[in-house]
């Protein structure tokens, strides 16, 4: 062999070694493709919607990789099950290649209760829209101000903002009913305690404005009201629905003063 290398001349074993290295390099990239699958393409099969497991055991199946890219939560979806993929479902890609999976939390991650009384109806729909909650009901009460939030309940019990609670709950909103159109009698309210008055102008649709002193013990007597029940001429006094009524309150039961009816004009 080395005889037959050295017994020619030094341009024909240059010529020789530079054929050799052509068939070397001319093979090597003819079995490249071979090798790495080049021309091997396979379609992604969908897998959204699916439980991990079983896209995984999929994918896996047909020669590709998986990897779980991120975790969401998605209340309308199945937990435990893939929200999206990458890539796409029917996107043809070389064969081991690695498949990215989002997949939906096992549970409701907890954020914290966002403070809504005070804000109106629109603005507060945005802000539980913004938050991953959902708007369960809504109850309207007397009060002056129409659709403006009074009171946010959480599973019947009023909820203080900054409370944790799970990712996609129902809040139901305590709504103002604001001031019809409808003049209605103001009720009598006098002798009677403040939680009694209270309970009246809730049931006639009025709204209990300020009560003086602050922090009056609920079981004083009324003893004063604005506006009054009758007119200064003797009428009983016709105000809005939902409009409000302060209160003055005392300890000692009032001696009701008699309105003489008589001078009432029709």
């Amino acid at each position: 062999m080395f005889k037959f290398i050295t017994g020619k001349p030094l341009w024909a074993n240059i010529l020789l070694g530079i054929g050799i290295l052509l068939v070397l390099f001319f093979l090597f990239f003819q079995s490249l493709s071979w090798i790495t699958r080049h021309d091997k393409t396979l379609p992604v099969p969908s897998v959204t919607g699916k439980s991990f497991e079983e896209a995984k055991k999929l994918l896996e199946g047909q020669g590709f990789e998986v990897e779980i890219q991120d975790t969401v939560y998605n209340d309308t979806a199945a937990l435990l099950s893939v929200v999206k993929q990458f890539p796409n479902a029917e996107t043809k890609v070389k064969m081991n290649r690695t498949v990215y999976l989002t997949i939906n939390r096992d549970a409701a991650p907890d954020i914290d209760m966002p403070k809504l009384t005070g804000q109106s109806f629109r603005s507060a729909q945005i802000t539980i829209q913004q938050q991953k909650l959902k708007l369960e009901d809504t109850i309207y009460a007397p009060y002056f101000a129409r659709d403006l939030v009074l009171e946010q309940h959480y599973k019947g019990q009023p909820i203080k903002e900054g409370t944790k609670i799970p990712m996609g709950s129902g809040i139901v909103l305590v709504l103002g009913r604001g001031t019809g159109s409808e003049l209605l009698e103001v009720p009598d309210l006098i002798g009677l305690t403040l939680n009694e008055a209270k309970t009246v102008l809730e049931a006639n649709g009025f709204t209990t404005g300020t009560t003086q002193p602050q922090g009056a013990d609920p079981n004083w007597f009324v003893y004063r009201q604005a506006p009054d029940h009758f007119t200064p001429n003797g009428n009983i006094n016709r105000i809005r629905q939902g409009q409000i009524i302060d209160l003055w309150v005392q300890a000692e039961k009032p001696v009701r003063q008699m309105v003489d009816s008589a001078a009432a004009q029709p």
